[in-house]
């Protein structure tokens, strides 16, 4: 009996069978999902072009990250729009029976997100940010099934992470994030 041929690709070797290929349906889910990634990138990249590239701390401008961000964004999009239009995304695990979103609990991150950036500036960088992880924790939670009734444990923890954040941003690096109060500790 002879060993498989290491360099030969998975689907022509002896021991390993064909690929399952997937489905019209998926395919063109594929290619949409990788469409709207590459329309993600192209519009952060048009949104990064009106922040000005002046280099500031560091030696580069704040538009910076956003063109590393939109560029990255539109290379991914690209790549998983060829692995669509060539077969379908690679290695991924066949899923048993149709999977249905968690919505309950994407809802409850969503939440987090949304009334972080909404409410930032009323209650302050440290109050927000810390309904953000408690909401957001919550959901993981939920989606995994434990236990969800440690609300005080996820404030505390919420805010022991948000206020040295907020606390290092004003005090040490002088960077202007919406306080509470005018003391800049809040």
């Amino acid at each position: 009996m002879t060993s498989p041929q290491p360099n030969l690709p998975l689907g022509l070797r002896p021991d390993h069978p064909e690929p399952a290929h997937p489905s019209r349906k998926t395919l063109i889910w594929e290619t949409l999902v990788s469409v709207c990634l590459i329309a993600v990138g192209a519009a952060m990249a048009y949104g990064a072009v009106g922040i000005p590239s002046e280099a500031g701390y560091g030696g580069v401008g704040a538009n910076f990250l956003p063109w590393v961000v939109s560029i990255a964004l539109m290379v991914c999009g690209a790549i998983l729009l060829w692995h669509a239009r060539t077969g379908g995304y690679r290695e991924m695990e066949e899923v048993e029976g149709e999977e249905s979103p968690d919505w309950i609990n994407f809802v409850w991150v969503s939440a987090g997100l949304l009334l972080n950036a909404g409410l930032i500036e009323h209650l302050g960088f440290i109050i927000s940010c810390t309904l953000a992880y408690v909401l957001a924790v919550q959901g993981l939670r939920r989606a995994y099934g434990k236990p969800h009734d440690t609300w005080l444990v996820d404030v505390i923890t919420g805010f022991l992470i948000s206020a040295p954040v907020y606390w290092m941003f004003t005090k040490f690096l002088a960077i202007n994030l919406p306080g509470l109060t005018s003391t800049g500790w809040i």
